[in-house]
């Protein structure tokens, strides 16, 4: 009897537990922590600060910022989907290699869709190949040509296994018959890092390059914009080296599963209005970042029709990481 009425009590109780944010008062009522599932520094890290700087003070409560790198930048996918309450207490940065990841593995993950609330896409990575200045390759064909001519011979890192860039490089190589090891790392500065020290050839990675780049340090060989970087001017996109195709991997912010519809467009408008502020339009200029705006139900299609994509350009490439 009595363990017929403690079941029988569970479920009015289970309502209480997980009691949305607008029912325990105002939202949002204490700060707000935000996961980035990359190093601290760069371009994404400097615009989501200066984002969250704004919208706190919109909305009378901080962001608190936690850097969470490796795994393939999937840390912060796991806590929203194993950890973290839907109250909009806690948020992160998401982006295609969350959308990617269940189908790189047997192990138990997500559904890189309902799975998470959608709140806002903003920009997307500006992502290139880098080279030191003093080496032999003048253009992006004289990279591919002894990468065909000395297979494996040469290497490029990427910020890790199955991201964006690397799934596109492989790309790239396969399309001008060329081979490269690829040097995955925690994060797209650390292969800036090992290419200053030449532990590398080429970096094919987010714009961590960029201020070798403008110091003269580094050549970038192509950028994969939809158009050349005001800031190189003589890299040619990965569309005119004719590969039809440009990489930006857009992001954005969600939260765990389950969030009140109006809690989201709470932190959408606030956070939209950041993102609109001069500040930020400063770092988006700075950065030359592209525009991927999305609002949530947008941000939310656009996750749906891309799902099938990521699928099956895994299967294509027989990709895995187990």
């Amino acid at each position: 009897m009595k363990r017929r009425t403690l079941l029988a009590a569970l479920p009015l109780a289970a309502p209480a537990l997980a009691a949305p944010a607008l029912a325990q008062g105002r939202y949002p009522n204490r700060p707000i922590r935000f996961l980035i599932p990359w190093p601290p520094g760069g371009s994404l890290d400097a615009l989501h600060r200066q984002m969250f700087e704004i919208a706190g003070r919109d909305l009378g409560q901080s962001f608190v910022v936690e850097n969470m790198p490796g795994a393939r930048g999937t840390r912060a996918a796991f806590f929203l989907t194993q950890q973290a309450r839907p109250d909009g207490y806690t948020l992160a940065h998401h982006h295609l290699s969350i959308l990617r990841h269940p189908f790189l593995t047997r192990q138990p993950t997500w559904d890189p869709v309902v799975d998470f609330s959608y709140v806002m896409q903003i920009t997307g990575f500006v992502f290139g190949t880098a080279v030191r200045a003093d080496s032999r390759w003048q253009t992006f064909d004289d990279l591919m040509k002894e990468a065909r001519e000395k297979p494996g011979t040469l290497t490029y890192s990427t910020s890790g296994i199955a991201t964006t860039n690397h799934l596109a490089m492989e790309d790239i190589l396969t399309r001008r018959g060329g081979r490269m090891e690829h040097i995955p790392t925690r994060g797209a500065q650390e292969g800036v890092t090992m290419l200053l020290g030449r532990q590398i050839d080429v970096v094919a990675d987010a714009q961590s390059w960029r201020p070798q780049v403008e110091s003269g340090e580094f050549r970038l060989l192509s950028a994969w914009t939809p158009t050349r970087l005001g800031s190189a001017p003589n890299a040619p996109t990965l569309l005119e080296l004719g590969f039809g195709m440009s990489v930006t991997s857009p992001y954005g912010i969600v939260g765990p599963k389950g969030m009140e519809p109006e809690v989201v467009n709470i932190l959408h408008r606030s956070l939209k209005k950041a993102l609109d502020d001069e500040l930020c339009q400063a770092i988006v200029r700075r950065w030359e970042m592209p525009n991927e705006y999305l609002g949530p139900p947008e941000y939310l299609s656009f996750a749906q029709e891309r799902v099938p994509y990521e699928r099956d350009m895994v299967r294509r490439l027989n990709l895995s990481i187990d």
